[in-house]
């Protein structure tokens, strides 16, 4: 991948958290600390502050990059989690992945927020989002479905009970609200799927 491309994806992910920062922060205040949106947008500003230096390196490493200012910067839990996110992508993908590479290193990738967070698929989180766009990687869906995918599936968490994270503490009271970390989510999704699929 060019340097431009990746710089492209730090700009459109950072445009995307940083429109919708209220709105994950208004889904986090219904279950959580309140400070999803927050701390996303601060994250994905602080990448895209370095978006030239990041973009310039091998695409395992800049993925690596990504990843470990996420954790320094987005706060709570997020921080960590999408960290790992990235940071796994960056292990695990070759500096030129295919569609089975790619495939691959998101599955290892989601293993590792798994074991990061503690969770599973099914407990209101962000895995919610990420095993079903998993699955239509693999299925050879194009960009866009694979963004509509993401999409419904966050909004699937909205009557789960959350089994993990502070919305776990609400117990039944956490039905009815859509997970902010799902939703966030999602929208790294489309950003990225949207802006691969226009180049």
């Amino acid at each position: 991948m060019a340097a431009s491309d990746f710089s492209s994806l730090i700009v459109a992910a950072a445009d995307t958290i940083a429109a919708h920062a209220e709105e994950l922060t208004a889904l986090d205040q219904a279950i959580g600390d309140g400070d999803h949106g927050l701390n996303m947008k601060r994250g994905f500003e602080a990448v895209r502050a370095e978006k030239d230096a990041i973009a310039s390196k091998p695409l395992p490493e800049a993925l690596k990059a990504v990843g470990t200012k996420l954790v320094m910067t987005v706060g709570g839990a997020s921080g960590p989690l999408f960290g790992t996110l990235f940071m796994a992508l960056g292990r695990e993908l070759p500096p030129a992945p295919d569609r089975a590479a790619l495939t691959t290193a998101l599955g290892k990738a989601i293993e590792a927020v798994s074991v990061r967070g503690k969770s599973q698929p099914g407990q209101k989180t962000m895995l919610d989002v990420l095993q079903p766009v998993y699955e239509a990687l693999a299925q050879g869906k194009t960009g866009s479905e694979i963004a509509d995918v993401a999409d419904k599936a966050a909004d699937a968490t909205v009557p789960m009970k959350a089994l993990r994270g502070r919305a776990s503490f609400l117990g039944e009271r956490s039905i009815g609200h859509m997970d902010a970390g799902a939703r966030s989510t999602a929208l790294l999704v489309r950003a990225v799927a949207e802006t691969v699929e226009d180049r």
